[in-house]
């Protein structure tokens, strides 16, 4: 999916810290694994609920055309939703 208008989104993912941390969003607190690959051409977020069994994955490839953003086997909106409301710990 392009993410043409997404640029809250598109900022949310950008302030996260890359590797591994924990944060909370929407009263959970998670597990967080933030990746660049092919020299920031594509990024991955895989978060894992604390104590609970929420499960969250993104790809963003940020292409010439534009980001596309690809989330694994769950809705749009609830990656967009996720990483705006994310908060890093500390």
């Amino acid at each position: 999916m392009k993410t043409g208008g997404l640029t809250p989104f598109l900022a949310a993912l950008e302030a996260l810290p890359q590797g591994s941390f924990t944060g909370h969003a929407q009263g959970r607190r998670y597990q967080i694994l933030r990746q660049s690959f092919a020299r920031g051409k594509a990024e991955k977020l895989v978060a894992y609920e604390l104590g609970g069994s929420d499960y969250i994955s993104l790809n963003l490839y940020h292409l010439e055309a534009g980001p596309i953003l690809k989330p694994c086997e769950m809705p749009v909106q609830k990656v967009i939703d996720f990483t705006c409301a994310l908060t890093p710990d500390g």
